[in-house]
């Protein structure tokens, strides 16, 4: 709106401040959404990152923990250059759990859970 006005990056931020709050957005954060604007880059998301994707990650993840349920996650860390937190992390979100050197899912089966209670 404001850069559509010609208003310039610090008036704008002046303008947002006053109706919302201080420190609602700085001079520089203005600038830097200004800057884009100029470009004609009027996208409000940012532009994809370099590096492997997530996806990629934990689809590999899973196809080495489901052909081998005793694989640790060191081994697994190594084999696709990661680290092993991460590993760890995406297990975890995936709800598989170390128990008895197996990797489990966390939840239950409906045969699991009709042994629980008979």
């Amino acid at each position: 709106f404001f850069f559509d006005k010609g208003e310039n990056a610090s008036q704008a931020a002046e303008n947002v401040n006053s109706v919302y709050g201080p420190d609602t957005i700085t001079a520089n954060h203005a600038q830097f959404w200004f800057r884009r604007f100029r470009s004609d880059n009027f996208d409000l998301k940012d532009p994809p990152r370099s590096g492997r994707p997530i996806v990629e990650n934990v689809d590999k993840i899973m196809e080495i923990v489901e052909s081998d349920r005793h694989v640790s996650t060191i081994s697994i860390a190594q084999e696709l250059n990661i680290a092993q937190k991460t590993v760890w992390n995406h297990l975890n979100k995936a709800g598989y759990k170390k128990k008895l050197d197996v990797w489990v899912p966390h939840e239950l089966t409906q045969t699991n859970l009709m042994d629980r209670i008979s």
